[in-house]
């Protein structure tokens, strides 16, 4: 059994971010002698309870006798760990990247040098509708990927401008393959995992879970130079993926909206804290320097 092979096992039972693997990592690089660990030791290097580390490591000997490689072929399923040339070099420098990326589609768009985020809210009016038609023109013609998290409102808008327009697209889900979400988007989802591309750091079996919208995000601001807002309120997942991407130096593009609709709280704080305000796709390519 290779490397990748014990690293696809034991991502399915603990799949955790690089940073949650470093002990285990430090101490067995290759994943070859764990097994034989008193469970102290693997609890201690997992960062985690006795208790915990017996259920993983029993889970683990179950996942190594399981056809993992061939099932994921089968549902047209590529894993890119963090070592494979694919991987983006750009979520390296996430404190917590994910270990592996599970990838259905077109596996190059991930070497599209030009990738930019497009988030907004669930509650998307039609004025996110309106810029979004307005701003992404120019974007999908310098060629930019649109990257956004397939959520309903401004994420779905924003995916479907970009095929629309015949662009190309990269949608981060946060759950596995096998539960996308939400139901409301499955056609679009299909459309992206045969003609675009899908990302998640969730093994297949995986249904979604409040925390990993979050995380999620993080992965959108990652593989993204750039992140344009339209309408958000102050709190909210939006907002949570602008601290990721404000704490790695991305740039930042808010939609102006009406004062009298609670949309427009979070891009205008933005643009009070210095993000750029756009109503244009140019304003973006002129910003991020695009000939």
């Amino acid at each position: 059994m290779s490397f990748e092979e014990r690293l696809l096992a034991f991502h399915y039972v603990h799949p955790r971010p690089l940073n949650k693997w470093k002990g285990l990592l430090e101490h067995d690089p290759e994943l070859k002698l764990f097994q034989d660990w008193s469970l102290r030791k693997l609890a201690f290097c997992l960062n985690t309870q006795e208790s915990q580390a017996a259920r993983i490591l029993q889970a683990y000997r179950r996942a190594i006798t399981m056809p993992l490689t061939a099932s994921y072929e089968k549902h047209f399923i590529k894993p890119i760990s963090y070592l494979h040339p694919a991987y983006p070099k750009s979520l390296t420098e996430l404190i917590d990247p994910p270990i592996i990326l599970y990838a259905k589609g077109k596996i190059g768009l991930l070497e599209t040098k030009r990738r930019i985020a497009v988030i907004g809210s669930r509650k998307a009016s039609s004025y996110s509708m309106k810029a979004i038609e307005t701003i992404l023109p120019p974007l999908v013609e310098g060629g930019f990927a649109i990257v956004s998290g397939l959520a309903k409102g401004a994420d779905a808008m924003a995916h479907q401008q970009a095929i629309d327009l015949g662009g190309q697209t990269i949608a981060v889900i946060g759950s596995g393959f096998l539960h996308p979400y939400p139901a409301v988007n499955n056609a679009l989802f299909k459309e992206i995992t045969e003609s675009h591309l899908c990302l998640t750091e969730y093994p297949p079996y995986v249904k979604p879970e409040k925390w990993h919208f979050p995380m999620r995000n993080r992965i959108i601001s990652g593989l993204s130079e750039g992140i344009i807002v339209t309408e958000a309120e102050n709190r909210s997942g939006t907002m949570s993926t602008i601290e990721h991407a404000l704490d790695h130096g991305k740039e930042i593009f808010a939609v102006p909206g009406s004062i009298f609709s609670p949309l427009s709280g979070g891009p205008h704080k933005l643009i009070e804290e210095g993000a750029k305000p756009v109503w244009n796709g140019f304003q973006v390519l002129a910003e991020l320097r695009v000939n």
